[in-house]
């Protein structure tokens, strides 16, 4: 068995997002925005006032959160 730790290639730096980051972004936005669409809307009629920021920057913060977990884990 082979020890894959030593001599491994050492990371400089932040890496450029590519082509397949922003497909995977853009299709995990889309499908939040419903989902966002209605969780704001629960929160309207539950605390009767409009949230801080709208569906799609709760979309968006989503899709900033997901994305990375597919290519990093």
């Amino acid at each position: 068995m082979t020890d894959q730790s030593v001599n491994r290639p050492v990371h400089t730096g932040p890496r450029t997002p590519r082509t397949e980051f922003f497909v995977y972004f853009t299709l995990i936005f889309l499908v939040a925005i419903p989902f966002a669409a209605l969780g704001w809307v629960g929160l309207l009629l539950r605390y009767g006032k409009l949230p801080e920021g709208g569906p799609l920057r709760r979309a968006w913060s989503d899709a900033r959160k997901i994305t990375p977990m597919i290519f990093l884990g």
